[in-house]
């Protein structure tokens, strides 16, 4: 038989990637969350998959916005994965010096990478929505990245 918990401690098994999602809400406060279930779908047109739970504090914003940046952490942002997990999400940007992509997201200082996508196609998955984005810029720069492997963050060389 299976159960929620056994299925999470099978899928730790697989190493993520971890990424902070952001955008901007109805009044054009800036908003975001970590997220690991991410990956590129398309090189034409340039698509990217992201799910997020369906009562997760950025998911109307960014669905509202219409756009979102997915920002690639590198190995030593622990601390800012935690961070925009927390239930705390009006301090998520509390001290941050952001900058903006050319749809207005907010980009996180010091990522590994970015990538600005607007809102292609947005699916039901279960408690999650799978949106789709279609990439319209990204940037990446040198450096090692942050992993989610069997319920903890680490390096690549944990």
């Amino acid at each position: 038989m299976t159960s929620a918990e056994e299925f999470r401690r099978v899928m730790g098994h697989f190493a993520t990637g971890v990424t902070v999602v952001t955008s901007r809400g109805p009044e054009g406060e800036p908003v975001g969350l970590t997220v690991n279930a991410f990956t590129s779908v398309s090189l034409d047109p340039l698509l990217v998959l992201v799910c997020i739970h369906n009562r997760a504090s950025g998911r109307e914003p960014l669905l509202g916005a219409g756009h979102f940046a997915v920002n690639i952490l590198a190995e030593d942002q622990e601390a800012l994965a935690l961070r925009f997990a927390s239930k705390y999400a009006a301090e998520r940007f509390h001290d941050l010096e952001i900058r903006e992509g050319p749809l207005g997201s907010p980009v996180v200082p010091g990522a590994l990478a970015w990538l600005e996508c607007r809102v292609h196609a947005v699916f039901p998955g279960g408690d999650h929505s799978v949106i789709l984005g279609e990439v319209v810029d990204y940037h990446a720069r040198r450096g090692r990245p942050l992993l989610f492997f069997q319920g903890r963050l680490r390096g690549l060389g944990e």
